[in-house]
């Protein structure tokens, strides 16, 4: 695992999976499969939520637009993040997709979430996604990566709030419990939100990254 604030090695003894540029020409043949491609009346919801939380951002979005963003699955996220990587791509995100290469049905989600979040933390400024079917054993991984403070978003309402309370750097998301619409919501309103750097929250994280450099536990109240 790496430290906060930590580069991994140099090509040729790095020990991260190789992770890949996206091209939106390699990823325009995507079709997402049936599972993916339901729809529901209350994904339209949170789609117009995530663009109006983009444009009342105004500026912050736009400078935020250009930042490296991670992406990981697993098996039942890998559809998800094909598409993200190439809707975010078309958004201006420099976008690394970790892996999985393919479709993998019997592949183990630790590696790839494990791999994301670590190059997260190696390159501050960056985010990251880690996409499973729930997205619970994907933020655990995440969240096992010194640095890495892994959320699990399932609406727009706690994507933004992850980032502006948390300052949470990488999402988990769940695409079996969501519509493409609404994950990709979800995932856009959590890339554009700032960290609030309101006096509490700062203050709570410090007592978290505190207790990850020391692994002494803080004082009860």
């Amino acid at each position: 695992m790496w430290a906060v604030g930590s580069r991994p090695p140099r090509s040729g003894r790095s020990c991260l999976i190789p992770a890949r540029r996206v091209s939106l020409r390699g990823a325009s043949g995507f079709r997402p499969s049936a599972d993916v491609r339901r729809v529901r009346l209350e994904a339209g919801a949170d789609a117009r939520h995530a663009v109006g939380v983009a444009r009342a951002a105004g500026g912050v979005a736009v400078r935020l637009r250009g930042m490296r963003v991670y992406l990981g699955s697993d098996h039942a996220g890998y559809e998800l993040k094909v598409h993200l990587a190439s809707q975010l791509a078309a958004q201006g995100y420099d976008v690394v997709d970790v892996g999985p290469r393919s479709f993998d049905p019997d592949d183990d989600y630790p590696a790839y979430c494990l791999h994301t979040a670590a190059r997260v933390v190696a390159d501050p400024g960056s985010l990251g996604v880690v996409i499973g079917g729930s997205g619970n054993g994907e933020q655990i991984a995440a969240n096992k990566v010194v640095g890495a403070r892994a959320a699990l978003a399932w609406n727009t309402e706690t994507a933004r709030l992850a980032r502006e309370h948390n300052d949470a750097n990488v999402v988990g998301i769940g695409a079996r419990m969501h519509t493409l619409d609404e994950a990709t919501a979800i995932v856009e309103t959590f890339l554009v939100t700032p960290f609030s750097n309101g006096e509490r929250h700062v203050r709570r994280i410090s007592e978290i990254t505190g207790y990850e450099k020391t692994g002494q536990l803080p004082a009860l109240p």
